[in-house]
């Protein structure tokens, strides 16, 4: 079981314990964090405190997490597509239609069970390692982190805008250029399911330029800055540009009326948002290299563009 330490900086002198380990491991609940505390799994100064006893700067901090047996999910031997191993990460490519996570009705089947069967040590780390989500329909590069630590690491690099990732998305309309959208996101003031640009949401930043303009479409490079839940479908959608494929925030799928008719049928029926996370750059936790990784356009997204290229 691997061990976390930290020392705790400045700005969370004088605080409650359980406060500061909420904010220095945001991806942990305080709850949880908790129960480490009470179990005795966290120490400050090799000394074992209480959950309001305050830290100060400089300390140091370990925490040995300990996941209770409901906290587990089963692994499933669902093949993953391995762009990059090392002790301390992976990076996959997913594919489209599988579920990242676990939730209310899909309790098994996800990257998450795929990710316990393929390596059962990460039943000790946070979420199976796993660092950001990408929605079930869109594919794609993620990294995984294989230890406690590193799992820390990663989220504390992509909550400080550390870890840069680009995607591709084929969206609808003939752009004019490449731009900078910066419009909050939070949640649809009626379907509560679904996010929008909203005065109250949180600040969300996404920059995109044109790699081809086609007569009814644009392929598009996007750069994250920020990573709000379906933050390129978004604001796309508040561009009117949605994702070719988007169920939720496409709206009618307007084309012109002067393509060929077998394009027209082609885009219509693509059966999924055309998004894909293309390229993840990132400091290494070990090597403190900075490192590139890529995943090749998926099968229908390359038919897609190759329907595209010919007009048909």
């Amino acid at each position: 079981m691997g061990k976390i330490t930290v020392i705790v900086p400045q700005q969370l002198a004088g605080e409650r314990l359980d406060k500061a380990l909420s904010l220095l491991y945001p991806e942990h609940s305080r709850a949880r964090l908790q129960s480490w505390i009470k179990a005795g799994n966290v120490a400050v100064d090799n000394k074992v405190l209480r959950q309001k006893d305050t830290v100060k700067a400089g300390q140091s901090i370990v925490v040995i997490p300990e996941f209770e047996p409901d906290e587990r999910h089963s692994g499933e031997a669902i093949p993953l597509d391995i762009i990059h191993e090392d002790r301390e990460i992976l990076i996959i490519n997913k594919p489209a239609g599988l579920i990242v996570h676990p939730g209310a009705g899909n309790p098994e089947h996800t990257l998450l069970n795929a990710l316990l069967y393929y390596h059962s040590g990460l039943e000790q780390v946070a979420r199976a390692g796993i660092v950001q989500r990408l929605d079930k329909d869109t594919s794609g590069i993620m990294v995984i982190a294989k230890t406690p630590t590193v799992h820390t690491y990663l989220v504390r690099q992509l909550r400080d805008r550390n870890i840069h990732r680009e995607y591709q998305a084929v969206v609808t309309g003939a752009m004019t250029g490449g731009g900078r959208i910066e419009a909050p996101i939070g949640r649809h003031h009626l379907h509560r399911k679904h996010m929008a640009v909203v005065a109250s949401g949180k600040p969300a930043i996404t920059h995109y330029r044109i790699i081809k303009k086609y007569p009814a479409v644009t392929h598009l490079m996007v750069r994250l800055e920020t990573g709000r839940t379906h933050q390129i479908r978004v604001h796309m959608a508040h561009l009117h540009h949605p994702v070719i494929g988007d169920p939720v925030y496409g709206g009618r799928r307007r084309l012109p009326a002067n393509i060929p008719q077998s394009l027209a049928e082609v885009i219509r029926a693509f059966p999924r948002q055309a998004l894909h996370a293309f390229r993840i750059e990132l400091v290494h936790p070990a090597s403190n290299k900075l490192m590139r990784w890529t995943a090749p356009l998926p099968a229908d997204m390359r038919d897609l563009i190759d329907a595209l290229e010919n007009g048909e």
